[in-house]
């Protein structure tokens, strides 16, 4: 039974992490600051508007305003889009208790996860997923596609010092390769992602051991010790 429930906990994990994951596919049709859910006694927020093949959908999210001012393709009012969650960060959020005339009355924070988002023209996302295949196809011409695709230049390169760091130090062909398709699939679902390219360091073991540091002597924590909020 414990067992079952692990499963199904794990399963309930990997299903909401496929769908923020997910693209969500639209025509721009319009952003901005509103209160939540467009309700006067919500928090001030931001959202976009899609049209979406299954209606209108609206999203929510304060991040949603940085991701449209960061976009690489610069979307405007009418271009097909895709929006997709990247991550998420903790925050603190008041609670504010309203009367009938709007007045605060009671306040209460607590912590909650904010969603960060990526939104780019629908072009950035497929040209992203080609690169991806090219980067995962371990039989790839790499001259080939770093002419096709010079800004995958350095990421190619990487994958190489890889290569040549598991020839070296990784002497089962199986481990060998297991570890180069790790190195390769953090690198496609970076690109996929359109986040910037991720830079393998590959440190070979020192031969001479450093002398232990002795750890500082304890001190009383202060308010400045405490994490930041």
């Amino acid at each position: 039974m414990r067992g079952d429930r692990h499963d199904k906990a794990v399963s309930r994990q990997s299903d909401l992490a496929r769908r923020a994951a997910q693209l969500i596919v639209g025509r721009l049709k319009e952003y901005g600051r509103a209160n939540y859910q467009f309700r006067a006694n919500q928090e001030p927020s931001y959202y976009v508007r899609l049209l979406t093949s299954r209606g209108e959908r609206v999203l929510w999210g304060k991040d949603l305003e940085r991701a449209l001012a960061v976009a690489t393709t610069q979307p405007k009012i009418g271009d097909m889009v895709g929006a997709q969650r990247v991550g998420r960060e903790t925050v603190t959020v008041t609670d504010r208790k309203r009367d009938l005339d709007g007045r605060v009355i009671s306040e209460r924070e607590h912590y909650a996860h904010r969603n960060q988002w990526r939104i780019e023209k629908v072009q950035f996302f497929a040209e992203r997923a080609k690169l991806a295949r090219r980067l995962r196809d371990a039989q790839a011409d790499v001259r080939e596609s770093m002419r096709v695709h010079p800004e995958l230049k350095s990421t190619f390169l990487t994958v190489r010092a890889a290569e040549e760091f598991a020839t070296r130090r990784i002497a089962d062909a199986q481990d060998r390769e297991r570890f180069l398709d790790l190195v390769r699939a953090a690198m496609a679902t970076s690109i996929r992602k359109g986040e910037p390219l991720p830079e393998v360091r590959l440190r070979e073991r020192s031969q001479t051991s450093k002398a232990p540091q002795r750890s500082s002597p304890a001190r009383h924590r202060t308010r400045d010790d405490e994490p930041t909020r």
